[in-house]
Order: structure tokens, then sequence, then C-alpha cells
């Protein structure tokens, strides 16, 4: 790429990208406002489609996330190779259309097939949106950037909850009998999430693309065939085309059958374990298609493989935080149904305040906790890490003191309180992963962490608490204890993430260190990248 073309499309840092990073927050609002509205409208949904907790904890958490991890990979590698705006604009435009037509299901089926739509759409926003501030600010200011960019997961997740209790409240109150069309509350409270979608997209389409690696002096040369990428990677996560690039590698293909037979067979086991055939059929798929991606990515990239899954320190990561969101996420989707449950309380008053406390504070428990990331990662290289300690020892206490509080208000507050402790290292792992790897393997790099987390933490975490409190149900508690009783037992994943979160700090220091040592021996032009970002 020529000096003028590099200087034509701006150099990192100013106003603009300030105005960038605002209208990426806009577009991850509009990303959880269209996630996270349903669990509000859980109980609504339950009633009239005559669904269990599970059930519910399965719609919202494992038919999303499913579909919602295994295309973000290949949509992230289109990311590192074509124009980032324009992925996120037609992904925006998608998962809009997919939630306004949510209101038209009538069964818990179609309802789930435009949810797996929902999922697909979303997966192309948040890898270009890593990749793009990655471009557009300094390495020392990525994990704030970043934060306040995820800051749109807690104002949108709130102000979904908030809005999803107001429409059902006032389409209840307009229509108590023989509302048009013979729509239910919660259909119209989808379509009217939806469609603002469709007009932000063209916003972002306006945006500016930044030069690619030009934050780091390591400006990358525009791919000649992005879509011929993006066809190879569709193909390396869709069975049964994913066996086809296999078939010239015969031991790769045996190794995947068997993985394939293995993870079948573990899958069935779950499914006469808890019943769940939905479930562990969707997450055995997701499971075989990320396995069957990694082997496909060390045969086509063997760089980027490398970079990603020899760094211990990146593996670790990867594990400690998404297991960490297995509670966040699981408590943030069934909070709102155990106060219905608890209290005597209609369901805008609970949208209000838990939607309100959890944008408030989430963006100022992400925003604060990724400056101070910052500042910590410039005391020593592991730094930003601390965090992690931060959100999980703050979680405990606070969670369970909500739980077990005998007051509706004292309860509303710590729940802002949590959600602060909770989002404060919300910008950690996809920062760590771009501090880990080339630039134009980043948005490859925080797919692979959404990835993680959404299998771990989304597809999980809801699943799992509804899983165990029907099963509490039919011990003998009520439906309020034992959902209760579910989420409290969670907290016990904590464990093994702390146990990750340590193993990170002990390697990032040396994984960082080497990294263009690393790379250049996987035979990266680093050199020829550092001097084509240097001034003449």
């Amino acid at each position: 790429m020529s000096a003028q073309t590099t200087k034509t499309r701006g150099k990192p840092g100013g106003i603009y990208s300030h105005y960038v990073l605002a209208v990426l927050v806009l577009v991850y609002i509009f990303n959880f406002i269209d996630r996270n509205i349903l669990s509000i409208l859980a109980e609504d949904i339950k009633a009239d489609l005559g669904v269990t907790d599970a059930q519910m904890g399965f719609l919202y958490g494992t038919v999303f996330a499913v579909f919602y991890a295994v295309f973000g990979i290949p949509l992230a590698r289109f990311a590192d190779v074509w124009t980032r705006r324009s992925l996120i604009s037609i992904g925006l435009s998608f998962w809009s259309l997919m939630t306004a037509a949510s209101g038209l299901a009538r069964s818990f089926s179609v309802l789930a097939v435009f949810r797996i739509g929902v999922g697909i759409g979303e997966a192309s926003a948040s890898p270009a949106a890593y990749s793009m501030l990655s471009d557009y600010y300094p390495p020392h200011r990525r994990a704030t950037v970043i934060a306040v960019y995820a800051a749109g997961v807690y104002i949108g997740a709130g102000i979904g909850i908030f809005l999803g209790g107001y429409i059902l409240d006032a389409w209840a109150t307009a229509y108590p009998t023989d509302a048009p069309f013979g729509l239910k509350g919660w259909q119209v409270a989808f379509m009217m999430v939806g469609i603002p979608g469709l007009v932000m997209a063209i916003w972002v389409r306006t945006l500016r693309e930044p030069t690619r690696g030009i934050s780091e002096g390591l400006v990358t040369k525009q791919h000649p065939a992005p879509f011929r990428v993006l066809g190879g990677e569709l193909m390396a996560v869709i069975p049964p085309l994913n066996v086809y690039g296999l078939l010239q590698h015969r031991k790769s293909l045996v190794v995947n059958l068997t993985a394939a037979v293995a993870f079948a067979l573990i899958a069935w086991a779950l499914i006469l374990l808890t019943g769940s055939v939905a479930q562990w059929i969707a997450s055995g798929f997701g499971v075989y298609v990320t396995f069957s991606w990694a082997q496909s990515l060390k045969i086509r990239d063997r760089a980027t493989y490398e970079m990603l899954f020899r760094s211990k320190s990146f593996i670790y990561t990867m594990l400690a935080f998404p297991i960490t969101a297995f509670v966040g996420y699981g408590a943030g989707f069934w909070i709102p149904p155990l106060l219905l449950r608890l209290y005597e309380v209609s369901v805008v008053e609970v949208g209000l305040y838990l939607g309100m406390g959890a944008a408030a504070g989430g963006f100022i428990g992400i925003t604060l906790g990724g400056a101070f990331a910052d500042y910590l990662k410039q005391q020593f290289p592991s730094g930003r890490l601390v965090l992690g300690y931060v959100a999980i020892f703050g979680t405990i206490p606070f969670l369970l003191l909500l739980l077990y509080s005998e007051s509706l208000v004292y309860a509303y507050w710590l729940n802002f309180v949590l959600t602060i402790v909770g989002a404060s290292a919300g910008g950690i792992p996809p920062s760590t992963a771009a501090d880990l790897v080339m630039p134009r393997m980043r948005a490859v790099a925080g797919a692979y962490y959404i990835l993680v987390n959404t299998f771990i933490g989304l597809a999980l975490g809801p699943y799992f608490m509804g899983q165990l409190s029907d099963l509490f149900q039919a011990g003998g508690m009520n439906d309020a204890e034992a959902l209760r009783t579910a989420i409290a037992v969670s907290l016990l994943t904590f464990i093994p993430a702390v146990i990750f979160l340590i193993l990170a700090q002990k390697h990032l220091p040396g994984d960082e260190a080497s990294r263009l040592e690393r790379a250049r021996a996987l035979g990266e032009p680093v050199d020829e990248l550092i001097a084509a970002s240097s001034p003449p």
C-alpha cells in the first residue's frame, strides 16, 4: 500500500476515531437489544408457547449461540480481508430483519429458526469492530477503547429489558382482548426493536475503512480475492463440505471422522442423562464444527493457527473469561424472571429498574475497568488480567446478596453494583488476543474468543441454570426457590476460571515479548511490513 493511500485513509487517534467508536457502540447496543430482550419476554413466551425453563435457556443461549459462534469464524476471516464497515452493515441488516421476523413466530420451533438467523447476523459485528478499532487507536489504548465498545453489551441488554417490559405492559393495556392480527405483546416487542436496525445499517455503511495494521506500523496489503477466502472458510465449517478440504490429508480426515463419532457419542450420553435432545445435538454440532475449522486452519494458514494455538497465554485467557461468562450470561438472563417469581411486581417495573441499572452499571464497570487495565498494563505485562479477579471475586458476594435479598429495592441496587464489577473485565480478552497476534489475524483471534465465550457462557450458562431449576422443581421446590438455588450453585464454575487466569498471567509476558519473533519464524513478512510502514 502506498504512503499516499495510507495518508488518505488516516492515522490512528483523532476526532474521527472517536466518531467511529461511537457509531460502533451504537451497533453493539442494537446487537444486545435484539439479543437480550428475550429475557424479559421469557415468562410470556413460556405461557403462550408452553415451554419449560430449560427450553427457554436453550432458546436464549444454545440455539442462538451455536450458530453465532460457528459463523463467527468465517465472517471474522472475511473481516480480515474485506471491507469491515460493509460487513458490519450487512450483518446488522440481516439480524435486525430476523429479530423483526421473530414477531411472526407462533410456535417454539419457528421462533428458534428466527433466533438462529439473529445469531448468524450478529456474528458479523464484533470481530470486524475489534479489528477496525485496533487500527483507529494505538495499542496502549486498546483495552480502554474495546471496553468502551463492549459497554454496548450492557447498555443494549439494559435497554432491551426495559423496552421489552414497557412494550408488554403497553400492549396488554391497549389490547386486553382481541389484539390486532392476534399478536401477543412479546411478538410486537420483537418487531419494534428489530426494524430500527435496518436504518442504522445505512449509517454504518458511511464510515471510512481504516488502513489495516497502521496503528502498529505493520501496514497490511489488501487481499486480492476476499470472497474466495469467505468461500473457503464457509466450506471449512459447514458439514459435509468441511470434509472435502481434508480429502488430500488422509491423517487429518481420519482424526476428523473419529472426533465426529466421539462428539456424537458424548452428545448421545448427555441426551440420555438430561433428556434435552435439541440442546446436545446443537452443542455437539457446534463443538465438531469448531474442531473441524481448527484442523482446516492448520492446513490453510499454519501461521495463524500456530500464533493462536501455540500460545499458552492465549489458550488460558480464552478459557478463563468464558468460564466466568457462564455465570454472567446465566444470571443475567434469569434474574428478571426470578424477581417476577419472588415479588408481586409488574413486568414494566422490573424491566425499568433492572434494565437501566444494568445499562448504567455495565457502562461504568466496563469503561473504568478498561482504563484501569491499560494503566496496569503499563505497570507490568500481565496487568490487564488482574481485572479478571475483580470480576470473579466481586460477583460472588453481590450475586448471593441479590439472590437472597428480602427487599425488591435492595435487589435492584445490588443488580446495579453486580453489573459494575461483573462488567469490569469485558474489554480484557479481545484486547489481549489482539496483542498476541499479527494485524491480519486480529479479527480471527477476536472471533475465537467470542466463539469460546459463546459456547461456554451463552450456550451453557442459561441452559444449565434452567435445567437445574427444572430439576429442583421436580424435587419439590417452588419455581422461585428452584431458580434461585440453580443460580447460586453455578458460582462453583469460578474455581476453574481462577486456575486458568493464574496460568494465563504466568505465560502472557513471554508470549507477548516473542510475538514478532514467533511470527517471523512462521514465515510472516514482519520486516517487510515494518519497512512499508516506516516514513520515507
